[in-house]
C-alpha cells in the first residue's frame, strides 16, 4: 500500500507541477485534454490494456495477476486525481518555474523508488511496472535500463498521434527529458540502496520457484 502512495503521489507531482511527466504519464495527460476525460480514467484505460499485455508477454493466463493489477490500477488511478486535486489547491502549478521543474523531477525519483520496491517484493504492482519487470527478466537479461526504454515505445507513439491531430502537447517538459534519462537508472539504484536485502523474485511459467537477484 506504501509503494502504491508513493507511486501516485510522484505521478501526481509531476502532473501538478507542470514541467513535465514520466512518459506514461504524460500521454495520458495529453489524450485527458484530446477526449475532454478525466486524467484518472485515462490512467486506468491504460492500466488495463498493459494488464492485457502482460498476460500475453509472460505467454499464459494468470487469474491471480491480472485480478491484482485491475485492483492496483483502480486504487492508483484514484489517488493519482485526489492528490493532483490537492497539489493544485495548494498551489503548486504556480510556483516559480525552476521550483516546479525540480519538484517534477523529485516526483520521478519518488515513482520509480516505489517500483523498485514493489518489483523486487513482487505481490502487487501497477501493470505498466509489471511489464517492465517482464521485459526486464524475461527478455532482456535483467536490464532495468532496456526495459524501461522500450516499454516508453507505445506512450511515446501515442503523443506523437495526439500531437498530430490537436497540434498541442501537454506535460512534456525537463521532467519527461529526465524520465526517459534516468527512470531505469534510477530505479536499479533504489534496487541497490533502498532496502538492499529485499530481492527480485520474478518468477515465469517454467521457472515458478527461481530466483533472480538485481
Amino acid at each position: 500500500m506504501s509503494g502504491l502512495i508513493l507511486n501516485a503521489f510522484g505521478n501526481a507531482l509531476t502532473i501538478s507541477a507542470n514541467m513535465g511527466s514520466a512518459v506514461w504519464t504524460a500521454s495520458a495527460v495529453n489524450y485527458s485534454h484530446w477526449f475532454n476525460v478525466n486524467v484518472g480514467v485515462l490512467l486506468f484505460i491504460i492500466g488495463f490494456l498493459n494488464t492485457v499485455t502482460n498476460q500475453i508477454l509472460i505467454k499464459y493466463w494468470d487469474w491471480p495477476r491480472f485480478i491484482g493489477e485491475i485492483a492496483y490500477v483502480c486504487f492508483f488511478s484514484y489517488f493519482v486525481s485526489l492528490f493532483v486535486n490537492l497539489l493544485n489547491s495548494l498551489g503548486i502549478g504556480t510556483l516559480p518555474i525552476v521550483i516546479r521543474a525540480v519538484l517534477s523531477c523529485l516526483g520521478i525519483v519518488f515513482f520509480c523508488t516505489a517500483i523498485s520496491l514493489y518489483q523486487r517484493a513482487n505481490i502487487l504492482m501497477h501493470p505498466n511496472d509489471d511489464t517492465t519487470n517482464i521485459l526486464r527478466f524475461f527478455y532482456l537479461r535483467k536490464s532495468a535500463v532496456a526495459a524501461q526504454l522500450l516499454d516508453f515505445v507505445p506512450p511515446i507513439a501515442a503523443m506523437i498521434i495526439s500531437f498530430a491531430v490537436t497540434k498541442n502537447l501537454y506535460a512534456v517538459n525537463i521532467g519527461t527529458i529526465f524520465s526517459i534519462l534516468f527512470n531505469g537508472l534510477i530505479i536499479q539504484t533504489a534496487d541497490k540502496y533502498i532496502w538492499p536485502g529485499l530481492k527480485h523474485n520474478f518468477k515465469t511459467l517454467d521457472q515458478d520457484s527461481s530466483k533472480t537477484d538485481s
